[in-house]
């Protein structure tokens, strides 16, 4: 089982380094028909993680199943080295899942990172799957002004060179901030999170794995692979 608790800091880094120069970011072989999101769980100070990863079809965006589980981690949490302590606990989740999607989103970075390294790129390395980065904050790079209305975006751009880009989900509100991280563009990965924008300003993939595994954290669900019920039918 992988874990990370072993590494410092410096560690970390060189992993990282050697890990960029794997980086691909060719576009999709092949059409998407599911999506994937993930997120992580914890009580602050504590050591115990809740991981998860839902998979909803795309682009309905209607849940078709996900995967929880609890596992422990003691690399400190520090910007830059977020996938060394979610990673391995999604990877578990990854694992126990009975259905495999097309692409991943991950709350947090892809190539948008002083190593291009975030947790998308990590994550997608790992699983050889189609990743994309979906942050709530900045990391690295800048942007100009972005417009006020919904889908307005601007590309993101660190060391001359385009990362990702900036995204209004919804008129008004605070963008998310789109990159690219394993086997996708970052056209490709804005298209994309375009199309899983729902009611709410964090996109359907992520925001529904940050409610399953808040649910799983205070006793309402249970670890293991589930399959959501069908939603009832339409009435007239």
């Amino acid at each position: 089982m992988l874990t990370y608790d072993h590494f410092s800091i410096t560690d970390a880094t060189k992993l990282q380094l050697e890990m960029q120069q794997h980086i691909n970011l060719k576009p999709l072989e092949k059409p998407i028909h599911t999506i994937g999101g993930a997120d992580i769980s914890f009580n602050k100070n504590s050591t115990t993680v809740y991981a998860g990863i839902v998979i909803l079809d795309y682009p309905a965006m209607t849940l078709r199943s996900y995967s929880l589980i609890v596992a422990e981690t003691t690399f400190p949490y520090q910007s830059g080295y977020l996938a060394f302590r979610e990673v391995p606990a999604l990877l578990q989740a990854w694992q126990q899942s009975d259905e495999k999607p097309d692409l991943m989103i991950l709350d947090g970075q892809g190539i948008t990172h002083p190593r291009k390294m975030g947790i998308a790129t990590h994550f997608g390395q790992l699983a050889n799957i189609p990743a994309i980065g979906c942050a709530k904050s900045m990391l690295f790079g800048k942007f100009d002004a972005l417009g006020q209305e919904k889908f307005s975006s601007e590309p993101i751009y660190g060391k001359g060179e385009l990362l990702g880009y900036a995204l209004r989900t919804k008129a008004k509100v605070q963008p998310v901030y789109i990159s690219p991280g394993h086997l996708v563009t970052g056209e490709q990965s804005l298209d994309i999170m375009k199309s899983c924008i729902g009611k709410y300003r964090i996109p359907e993939p992520t925001r529904l794995a940050h409610e399953k595994v808040n649910e799983f954290r205070v006793g309402k669900l249970k670890s293991g692979f589930h399959v959501a019920p069908p939603l009832p039918p339409t009435l007239f």
